[in-house]
């Protein structure tokens, strides 16, 4: 293999090890780039709200005697799939938006479509190709979600415009992201609660505060081309912010699972949880970016530790 032309084939900041490259044709390399399936943490974040909304309203069912074990699988697996699908189109909408923008910064310049290795015309075939996998997983569900999940849309379509206009665009990925804190109670229920509300901001918290030490990779270059974020409005009052976001975040929840009667695994996952913020806020650079990806990743332990939480309490609902 051409190691300059394999070389031409990567995206800079993602890991040139991954199973894309191992396992994919190279003419589809450009695709998975835009769908970041080379970089599993996106993802993963927006499947944990989801998975925590599932599991809450699986250990109200459970009190009750109503919970049905295969349909909670079945709606974690729909989850996965759908977080999988519509990250990627959401990727791939966000690229199509940010294009020039992608051109004029270090990290993105190596992007499919800043690179020319994707055209606009075939990005938006590809982004329309996984929006309807998302779509066929949103329809396995009841007709509330349904209804939901599409209202869900309309903050998807400002995310990306959301750095040109304010200084909290992670506000609205948060509010786009933490979606699905309400769709696993709506899935399961066929309604809303004040629970399910109160994950929904506990998760939008979680985003804007992880979403902040991603952008501190980019505080420079976003501030030669006018770009927007929370990074750069925190500046060194980041860790404080911090503190005040993931501390947020383990108040909705702890009021969240008390509500909905979530045993005690369910507030031992918060614990170890707020721990692991806390090591965040303590270790965090935030001039130095390879520290800030991986911490920014680390939230994906974060994520599944208040999933099993939710999910060991089951048994004592």
């Amino acid at each position: 293999m051409n190691s300059s032309a394999d070389h031409h084939d990567r995206v800079i900041d993602a890991p040139s090890d991954n199973w894309v490259y191992r396992a994919l044709p190279r003419w589809l390399w450009p695709f998975a780039q835009l769908a970041r399936w080379d970089r599993p943490i996106g993802w993963q974040l927006l499947m944990w709200p989801c998975f925590w909304s599932s599991a809450l309203a699986a250990n109200v069912l459970a009190a009750d005697d109503r919970l049905n074990p295969t349909l909670f699988v079945f709606h974690l697996a729909l989850f996965f799939l759908g977080a999988v699908a519509m990250r990627g189109a959401g990727c791939t909408y966000n690229d199509l938006v940010d294009h020039e923008i992608d051109d004029k910064v270090a990290r993105t310049r190596s992007r499919p479509l800043p690179s020319g290795r994707v055209s606009r015309r075939d990005a938006k075939i590809f982004m329309g190709l996984q929006a309807l996998v998302g779509l066929a997983v949103l329809l396995c569900f009841n007709m509330f979600s349904i209804v939901l999940g599409i209202a869900s849309l309309a903050v998807v379509a400002i995310y990306p415009f959301a750095k040109r206009f304010t200084d909290w665009p992670q506000f609205f990925l948060g509010l786009a992201f933490s979606w699905g804190g309400l769709m696993g109670w709506a899935g399961l229920h066929g309604n809303l609660s004040l629970a399910a509300v109160l994950l929904y901001c506990g998760a939008v918290a979680w985003t804007i505060g992880y979403d902040t030490i991603y952008a501190h990779q980019d505080k420079e270059d976003d501030a030669l081309v006018g770009v927007r974020s929370t990074a750069r409005l925190f500046g060194e009052q980041t860790k404080l912010w911090l503190a005040g976001l993931y501390g947020l975040t383990l108040l909705l929840l702890l009021v969240s699972f008390v509500m909905a009667g979530a045993g005690f695994p369910a507030i031992l996952g918060l614990m170890i949880a707020g721990g692991l913020f806390a090591w965040q806020i303590k270790v965090l650079d935030i001039d130095d970016g390879a520290q800030c990806l991986a911490l920014f990743k680390s939230n994906n332990r974060v994520g599944a530790i208040i999933f099993l939480g939710l999910l060991l309490a089951l048994p004592f609902a």
